[in-house]
């Protein structure tokens, strides 16, 4: 017998949108911060609004090249910014415990997820608790709650919330979206083009349904 194969499963794995008749590929991808609150403000849209997207977490602190924690007034401005866009949204916000600061061990355990194939659950249950419910993401508690929430093993995630390695990959990522032009995350890439703030995710997910009828799909 055949080996059955999950074509949904496989697309979201591979990160693409493949149009029929034509074997074209568009590759979309969704690159954030957990400890970025816009991250929180834009997740639930990118998940409704594509069909198959890769989750990359990348490193804030690479891209703007310093910390929100060590400037105050930037702290002010984005904590204003982002309390009048969930207002505009109708979304609610809580400050964590211990915002602003670097989240490094839930964003290893954030690429675990899409390694995983479930990048978009993960990503988008540590949002809720950290912008939500106030819980620090750094609280292996924390970590556990969204990974049982993404149906993921807790030993598993333990194990990639300490592994240093995978800070390299994080860093990177934050580095190759400031060399392309991106200077705040989220940010959202369809094909070649990139639009980078949580405001364009609209303006992303339209490009790329013009970019299926273009291609007729």
């Amino acid at each position: 017998m055949g080996e059955v194969i999950e074509l949904d499963a496989r697309r979201r794995r591979r990160g693409t949108e493949r149009v029929r008749g034509r074997g074209e590929v568009l590759r979309t991808e969704f690159l954030f911060d957990l400890a970025c609150p816009f991250t929180y403000l834009a997740a639930e849209r990118v998940e409704r609004s594509f069909e198959s997207i890769v989750w990359t977490p990348a490193s804030g602190a690479a891209l703007t090249r310093r910390s929100t924690a060590d400037d105050p007034v930037a702290e002010r401005r984005l904590r204003r910014a982002a309390e009048a866009r969930a207002v505009q949204l109708r979304m609610p916000l809580v400050w964590p415990e211990r915002f602003p600061g670097e989240v490094p061990a839930a964003m290893r355990v954030a690429a675990y997820a899409s390694d995983c194939g479930r990048g978009a659950a993960f990503t988008l249950a540590a949002g809720r608790l950290a912008y939500c419910g106030g819980f620090d993401l750094e609280d292996p508690e924390t970590i556990a709650e969204a990974a049982a929430a993404a149906g993921l093993g807790l030993d598993a995630c333990l194990r990639a919330a300490r592994d240093e390695s995978r800070d390299g990959a994080l860093e990177a990522a934050g580095r190759r979206l400031l060399a392309a032009g991106a200077d705040v995350l989220p940010a959202l890439r369809v094909g070649r083009a990139l639009f980078w703030g949580e405001q364009r995710v609209a303006e992303a997910a339209a490009a790329a349904r013009m970019h299926a009828a273009a291609s007729g799909r």
